[in-house]
């Protein structure tokens, strides 16, 4: 396992397990840190209490006693545990740095690592770069918020691998050192505001992802984003943009007809799988990446030609008596919905709904021009119903499950229309995750079949 570079800290309380806390255990230990265990679930995975046990580790379970803050110099949270957690807020006291897994990542592998935020497309960027390291035959690891721990993956990285890694506001938020190599920032738009407390607090946290670079490192931007130019003007980093609205010479950019990067035409628009304009951004700042690391115009054009979507965001499922099913589960928020819509211009039936978090969804309004049918559900069944009203949507309905809701869009549609789950909405009044209501919706329709 590799090991961490100038690391000071001896005693870390890792806050939190599952995945990322686990991970990052157990990279301290193999490291020789002492490390104190403490989650508010009182159980734990016997295998691994008895591992962490072993190697030295002192494990508190089922509560967060301010004691185990006694003798910490540092604390590796969960990226899910808010700032105002009563830990975290008297480590914030007693100036005790608090930092994410990712945190670790870098210590090991900044140097060959590719970072990607942004408020969307982060996943789909995320797999397009790797993917296309793939095609070429080049040694490539994907991390971070795609499913992988990073610090995971950093502690087992060879030294010719390149550690792509998806990072979110959270765990850039938990950052002191953190500097990948190649940085992409997509876009920036409202989002986790329920945690960040304000936008400028959002956008303080992505900023991390580039704030820390030198000129020796490269910074990947949308040049088409407002929030995104104002941003980046802190950055020291060699700037690269990409644009989907202007000819941007010095980095990605399209015409009516071709992808470019710089002055060099990569591949047609027309010969591209993924569907969606909003994608076209994505495929820019992958190209963009990938070009850092001298990936073939092959490679990309073979991966671009063949991907048609990430699972869960905009995934083409099947088509069904000439109706096309798409499951883009991950749309958890209206930016989402409406960039998925933005997708398509033939009729779309449209599945929307999950957890109430006290928005309105009339600013959907204007992308609702090609629904024909609305079915809803969850918490927010009622409030879409009454966005589809104002939208004058002719046909709506209200459903429990969503073997009820594909059946009812396959009933209302006709041959050549669009179904689409994009729900405007997180999962969690009815589902564990955004994939679990994903999968559930992909079932469902290959039952149809």
């Amino acid at each position: 396992m590799n090991e961490l570079i100038s690391f000071p800290y001896k005693h870390i309380l890792v806050l939190g397990l599952a995945k990322s806390g686990t991970a990052a255990a157990y990279l301290l230990l193999h490291n020789g840190k002492k490390v104190r265990i403490n989650d508010g679930n009182d159980s734990m995975n016997e295998a691994d209490q008895k591992r962490f046990s072993e190697m030295g580790a002192e494990i508190v379970l089922g509560s967060h006693p301010l004691s185990v803050l006694e003798g910490i110099d540092l604390i590796v949270k969960n990226p899910g545990i808010r700032y105002d957690h009563t830990i975290i807020s008297e480590a914030v006291k007693r100036h005790i740095p608090v930092v994410t897994e990712v945190e670790l990542a870098a210590n090991i592998a900044q140097d060959s690592m590719i970072g990607i935020t942004g408020s969307n497309g982060k996943t789909t960027t995320t797999t397009l770069i790797t993917q296309m390291f793939e095609a070429d035959e080049k040694p490539v690891q994907v991390a971070g918020n795609i499913g992988v721990v990073a610090s995971e993956v950093a502690g087992k990285l060879a030294t010719d691998e390149t550690m792509v890694v998806e990072l979110s506001s959270f765990q850039l938020l938990g950052t002191e050192h953190f500097k990948p190599h190649v940085a992409v920032l997509l876009n920036l738009f409202p989002a986790h505001l329920d945690y960040h407390g304000s936008m400028d607090a959002y956008m303080e946290a992505k900023k991390n992802i580039f704030l820390r670079q030198t000129s020796e490192d490269v910074l990947i931007y949308n040049s088409d984003q407002p929030l995104v130019e104002e941003a980046i003007q802190q950055a020291k980093s060699h700037r690269i943009p990409f644009s989907t609205t202007k000819q941007n010479i010095d980095g990605g950019w399209v015409d009516d007809t071709w992808v470019y990067f710089k002055r060099e035409k990569i591949i047609k628009i027309e010969d591209i799988a993924l569907v969606g304009e909003h994608n076209i951004e994505n495929i820019l700042a992958a190209i963009c990446a990938v070009k850092q690391k001298g990936v073939s115009n092959a490679a990309i054009i073979s991966v671009l030609t063949t991907f048609m979507g990430v699972k869960h965001r905009l995934q083409f499922v099947k088509t069904v008596n000439g109706r096309k099913f798409y499951n883009d589960s991950k749309a958890t928020n209206m930016l989402a919905t409406e960039k998925a819509l933005s997708s398509f211009e033939k009729p779309t039936i449209l599945l929307a709904g999950g957890l109430d978090r006290g928005d309105d969804y009339d600013s959907l309004i204007p992308s609702l021009k090609n629904v024909c049918a609305l079915v809803t559900f969850g918490e927010t069944s009622e409030k879409l119903q009454e966005t589809g009203k104002k939208a004058k949507i002719k046909h709506m309905y209200q459903v429990d499950t969503m073997e009820d809701a594909v059946k009812t869009a396959y009933n209302v549609s006709k041959e050549d229309d669009i179904v689409l789950l994009s729900p405007a909405c997180a999962s969690w009044d009815q589902y564990a995750t955004f994939e679990v209501r994903g999968d559930m919706f992909t079932n469902a329709v290959h039952r149809l079949a």
